[in-house]
């Protein structure tokens, strides 16, 4: 299998000079395992909009619902880039949501974890509508994504302020989350978090308590933007500390950036991210075998 998928890897390289990676990956992505619902708008600026993914078939009992947060360093990014994500997840039988939410110059931190907290809110409050059942609400994201979703899952202020905490995450998803980052050495971050007078209350590893929702937190092992040994290892052995339930997990063949793309159905060979994901969620965060 791994010799026939390697020619079709090398080829989607070849074509990356003439398409983007993610439009290429959204090219070749199936539309038959969903139903999208577009542009729902969660406030009332432009970028508070998230599409919704219903599954065409769905789990037998609560059907979970996935809210996903891209990356792109909270100074780029697209909802309709990660159709990929929301085609994988739903293909499994999870109702997904994908948001966009302001980014830098518009909003600094916190403002855009705000908009994190009222998608959730949203998401918490109608996604019943959808098909999803609101009683088993997992967040997940990747890269800066990583870091909103693990905020709002161990920040409490975030979610008492759309009247809602921590309880009502059922676990949450980190891909290559930066959760331990002070002092910024990136350029394009700085300014995101004031460098050089960055608050320490921005990094999720400073809000550690044993109330916060079980974790699955994956990496690239050579991952040379996002240290995995401090910020995935770090972040997890806090968790176990307050004994917080926590699954780990680092991979040798995918990058930073192709850890995400492993999601989607021609690049799976690289990692099996998305099988544990779906193991994760299907034993409700760990609560069950």
């Amino acid at each position: 299998m791994r010799r026939l998928l390697t020619p079709l890897f090398l080829a989607i390289s070849a074509l990356l000079s003439a398409c983007s990676p993610v439009g290429l990956l959204n090219a070749v992505t199936p539309t038959d395992s969903y139903t999208k619902t577009s542009a729902i708008a969660y406030g009332s600026d432009p970028r508070q909009q998230l599409d919704i993914y219903t599954p065409t078939v769905k789990k037998a009992g609560p059907t979970p619902v996935v809210l996903f947060f891209y990356g792109g360093s909270w100074n780029s990014g697209e909802r309709n880039d990660y159709r990929f994500v929301g085609e994988a997840l739903a293909s499994h039988g999870y109702v997904t949501v994908i948001a966009d939410y302001r980014l830098y110059p518009q909003v600094r931190y916190p403002d855009f974890l705000k908009d994190g907290a009222h998608a959730f809110a949203w998401v918490h409050e109608h996604i019943s509508s959808y098909g999803g059942d609101p009683e088993h609400l997992f967040l997940m994201g990747h890269s800066a994504g990583g870091y909103n979703a693990a905020m709002l899952a161990l920040d409490p202020r975030l979610l008492a302020d759309v009247n809602l905490n921590a309880s009502a995450i059922r676990g949450w998803i980190g891909l290559a989350g930066p959760y331990d980052f002070l002092p910024v050495k990136n350029p394009d971050v700085r300014p995101v978090f004031f460098f050089p007078s960055s608050p320490p209350d921005s990094q999720p590893i400073n809000h550690i308590s044993a109330s916060a929702p079980p974790a699955l937190l994956m990496a690239a092992a050579e991952d040379d933007l996002v240290n995995p040994q401090r910020n995935t290892g770090g972040l997890a052995k806090r968790l176990r500390e307050v004994g917080v339930p926590v699954s780990e997990h680092y991979y040798d063949n995918v990058s930073h950036i192709t850890l995400v793309a492993a999601l989607s159905r021609p690049l799976r060979y690289k990692a099996p991210a998305l099988e544990e994901i779906v193991r994760f969620i299907d034993s409700d965060g760990g609560r069950r075998p």
